[in-house]
């Protein structure tokens, strides 16, 4: 793996941050999935409008026709002011009531049972923790609005699983619904990411995959595709004692398939260290998408912690930012071993 030094330096900008309603509503947001939907950009956040209880999914927006930008994002709101939650909980409460809705991810596929595509939300989900065990499932979005379902799409089968699945990052390619997720627990210190697929998005998965061991502590693979080719972020976290290693952070890779096998990927590069800003330290939860007029240009959302002066149990907040960093192109040779990096496509050896 190789470092920041090969790239130029990103920019960093604080969204939302529950201490500084400067910085968003003072509700504490983070999770975001950003894509466009419609006339304008939405990203889809998890959190607590409160401050407590079980989380729920919001949303944000840029105002229509507006491009891509860190600034700008309005928070969903009702006539008085609160949150707007994404959606109700009517038939899905049993499986995501008490410990809430965590980590959600926008993906539009085919429905090979409506003969239709369909735009869906995925996201983890609690049934009676918030801290888990969860399951993954999704809301489907009907014309007007999103909603929810009776029953999971997708649940921990493996040993290795540990019994709980979460943190989903999904896309739609070559007539499938492919799937990298977290499985494991942060509490066990025990974190392996998976890889698995299906033709509806809703049934019938592959066998679950270990796409990277726990020894990475891999916590999320987010992909776009670009020039024909596709380009993944991910986020190596660390949530044992002491201090955080230098492999901590965000890190890029390249392939010219979305591929389930981690190897098959150009070797990753990092671009975001675990060092403390003041308002984040050690990132997670990246959510890529492209600059419209220039495919070099990449908006990197991601979750953010700092400490508080709170005497509480747990004296942090969660802050949302966004990296916006140039990435250039790389084409991966035969072997894997190697990679070409240029900005205006020409090979550079």
């Amino acid at each position: 793996m190789e470092t920041t030094d090969d790239l130029p330096q990103g920019k960093e900008t604080k969204l939302f941050d529950p201490q500084n309603c400067a910085a968003g509503s003072g509700a504490e947001v983070l999770d975001a999935s950003v894509v466009r939907h419609g006339d304008r950009w939405w990203m889809y956040l998890a959190g607590q409008a409160s401050g407590q209880g079980a989380t729920q999914l919001f949303s944000a927006s840029l105002d229509p026709g507006v491009p891509l930008s860190a600034l700008g994002w309005n928070l969903t709101q009702t006539e008085s002011g609160e949150l707007a939650p994404l959606a109700g909980q009517e038939v899905s409460r049993p499986w995501d009531g008490n410990g809430g809705r965590h980590c959600p991810s926008y993906v539009k596929g085919w429905d090979p049972k409506k003969c239709e595509w369909v735009e869906r939300i995925y996201y983890a989900g609690a049934a009676e923790n918030l801290w888990g065990p969860y399951t993954i499932g999704f809301l489907e979005w009907n014309g007007e609005a999103w909603i929810d379902q009776p029953a999971p799409a997708f649940a921990a089968s493996e040993e290795w699983e540990h019994g709980s699945v979460y943190e989903p990052n999904l896309i739609y390619h070559g007539g499938k619904w492919k799937m990298w997720y977290v499985a494991g627990s942060n509490h066990e210190n025990y974190l392996v990411h998976g890889y698995a697929e299906s033709d509806d998005g809703i049934t019938g998965w592959s066998s679950h995959a270990v796409f990277a061991p726990p020894e990475m502590k891999m916590f999320d693979f987010c992909i776009r595709e670009r020039a024909g080719s596709f380009d993944a972020i991910f986020a190596r976290v660390w949530v044992g004692e002491g201090n955080a290693p230098a492999d901590t952070g965000l890190w890029w890779c390249r392939a010219d398939t979305p591929s389930g096998v981690f190897f098959d990927w150009s070797r990753p590069i990092q671009i975001m260290t675990a060092e403390d800003r003041g308002w984040h330290s050690g990132p997670w939860k990246p959510s890529l998408q492209f600059d419209e007029q220039n495919t070099s240009r990449a908006f990197v959302f991601f979750d953010g912690l700092y400490r508080t002066s709170s005497t509480g149990p747990f004296p942090f907040a969660f802050t949302l930012g966004c990296l916006e960093v140039d990435l250039p192109v790389i084409a991966v040779n035969a072997d894997h071993n190697q990679v070409l990096i240029s900005a205006n496509k020409e090979e550079i050896t």
